[in-house]
């Protein structure tokens, strides 16, 4: 019989609710409002804890903003490295790696937007450090999709072009078309969207070799 992990004490499986609970409040706000329109006190009301409770878990409210954005971070990042750690087929992981993006866009669409904040230079004065922290987690997957594609340049399933440069164009298909989708979702279909994103850049990225087979 496998061994079972010990179960957590009650206060601290209450702790973790309790952070989740307040984390969750700040994204709706942030969302809805931005981050400068929002206080404390007022995630702290619609999450239904005193405002003490917040200042126990974090400093102030540049903090809490930035433990919303890195805890996702690490979360979708690490989604995305995995699938690009895989030993298969490069038009296999190309495929996985965009519906993983779909998948995460789909599930934490608040928080992808205040990412892309993070990633496209929307500008908050709070930031400081943040942004170097996110951008380094971003750069790291761009490069970890480089190597990738110049494995499927190595296998001449993909044209002998500079691998980052791909990388960055795949990175900004995906990104603009699935943003796109998600905020403008009629008429254009969900898979349609992702076969679009496919098509478009392999139809210019493909060896001719690949093509044939096609």
């Amino acid at each position: 019989m496998k061994d079972e992990l010990p179960r957590l004490p009650r206060r601290e499986r209450e702790k973790i609710a309790y952070r989740k609970e307040i984390l969750s409040t700040a994204l709706s706000l942030f969302s809805e409002k931005g981050y400068h329109n929002v206080s404390m006190h007022e995630i702290a009301k619609r999450a239904e804890f005193s405002v003490g409770t917040l200042y126990h878990f974090f400093k102030n409210k540049e903090d809490l903003y930035k433990a919303l954005i890195m805890e996702n971070a690490l979360q979708y990042h690490h989604t995305l490295n995995t699938i690009l750690a895989r030993e298969d087929d490069f038009l296999v992981i190309l495929d996985q790696y965009i519906s993983a993006k779909a998948r995460i866009f789909a599930e934490n669409l608040p928080t992808v937007r205040l990412y892309f904040g993070e990633t496209h230079g929307v500008a908050f004065s709070v930031k400081a450090g943040l942004d170097q922290e996110i951008r380094k987690l971003y750069d790291e997957t761009v490069n970890h999709l480089s190597s990738v594609i110049e494995k499927g340049i190595r296998q001449n399933v993909i044209r002998d072009l500079n691998p980052h440069y791909l990388a960055t164009a795949l990175e900004g298909l995906i990104n603009t078309f699935l943003l796109y989708y998600f905020e403008n979702p009629d008429p254009v279909t969900y898979n349609d969207t992702l076969a679009f994103v496919k098509e478009l850049f392999l139809r210019g990225c493909l060896s001719p070799e690949e093509k044939e087979k096609g």
